[in-house]
């Protein structure tokens, strides 16, 4: 059943992946969206400017999903075919792949069109920036930077989480994402509160921003890019990033398209200084495209390496932690379920019945 368990994921991650390739997030009802208006109505009992309410709120917010999705494995645990659906289905439901990558190409037809203001308009769905200012060269780089960072988020995170621990790691992984992406803001009323989001969402993030850095520099050829520069740019230029994360995306897609990241960015009401990622030109509609390319082959490379993970790699660590924690339940004495009360003990001599071994084996562990 530990087989029929492992292969269950690995179809279910690739269903799912398949799925989002093919249709996208759903446009209407999508449990991520359902998921922010639970947490908008979870935030407004439990707000207060301090960490320890953030911590309560992070901790109530990503945790519920974990135990449905935990509850679901455990449900499916000799369902093979149930515990596929289910995971394809999660897995659909938080990959974001498509979305990106068409809007990145979207947005590449309207700067090449010369229409500034639709550019603009569209950049509300890749970034958190404020677009009325921005020329062509800006609205380029916010959605190079943008397709970049979000690979690791919607695309291999996902993945690297859904094959480590099946569903509830895939609904873990976006919980906090998402919570992620509402509190953990540095502003008057989130600079406090969504600390311990935006810092589970690092934490969740280490391995799978590291993964899509070096998968960009393996896969830079697919936009026409140098795989030398591309690993040169992101061995110098990761940690220069504000973000523990996101740099180790962005410089290597600054190296694998040749461009430069980084510079002035404005939000609404507040404006951060990032520091250069990459050498060449400021980025432009015609890099959009190769953005998006390799994203996609990024995307299908870490699905090979989740849907490989539980049938290799997960099996051998399962089987190593069985064989560590064997010894200790064999040392642990059986005791009786029931234990007579004091009163009740027979004369000396004698031994209730409850007490009689009725077999050698039983005689040796008592």
């Amino acid at each position: 059943m530990r087989w029929a368990g492992a292969a269950a994921n690995a179809a279910g991650l690739v269903a799912g992946y398949a799925l989002d390739a093919v249709l996208g997030d759903p446009r209407r009802g999508h449990p991520v969206a359902g998921f922010g208006r639970a947490v908008t109505a979870l935030e407004r009992r439990l707000y207060r400017p301090d960490r320890l309410a953030g911590a309560a709120f992070t901790a109530l917010a990503v945790g519920a999903p974990v135990l449905v999705g935990a509850a679901a494995a455990v449900g499916t645990r000799h369902r093979p075919v149930a515990r596929t659906v289910l995971v394809a289905a999660g897995t659909w439901a938080v990959l974001g792949g498509r979305s990106l990558r068409q809007e990145a190409k979207t947005m590449g037809r309207s700067l090449r069109g010369g229409d500034l203001p639709a550019a603009r308009q569209r950049l509300g769905n890749l970034c958190g920036r404020d677009p009325s200012t921005l020329d062509e060269p800006e609205l380029a780089r916010a959605t190079v930077e943008s397709v970049a960072e979000n690979t690791s988020d919607a695309v291999v995170a996902p993945l690297v989480w859904g094959a480590v621990a099946g569903l509830p790691g895939l609904l873990g992984y976006r919980a906090a994402n998402t919570l992620d992406a509402m509190v953990g803001h540095r502003n008057a009323r989130y600079a406090r509160f969504g600390t311990p989001a935006a810092r589970l969402d690092d934490l969740f993030n280490l391995v799978p921003a590291r993964l899509t850095g070096l998968l960009t520099v393996a896969l830079a050829p697919v936009g026409k890019g140098d795989r030398a520069r591309a690993w040169r740019v992101w061995r110098r230029d990761r940690d220069d990033h504000p973000s523990p994360n996101a740099g180790q995306c962005e410089a290597a897609m600054a190296g694998a398209l040749g461009v430069r990241l980084g510079g002035r960015n404005v939000y609404f009401g507040r404006t951060e200084a990032r520091p250069f990622l990459g050498d060449g030109p400021r980025p432009e509609a015609r890099h959009l495209t190769r953005a998006a390319r390799i994203s996609g082959a990024v995307g299908l490379a870490a699905l090979g390496l989740a849907a490989a993970y539980p049938l290799t790699v997960g099996r051998l660590i399962g089987a190593a932690a069985r064989h560590t924690l064997r010894p200790l339940r064999a040392s642990r004495p059986l005791r009786p379920l029931l234990s007579p009360p004091a009163s009740a003990h027979p004369p000396t001599g004698t031994r209730p019945s409850w007490a009689l071994p009725t077999s050698r084996s039983q005689q040796g562990r008592r």
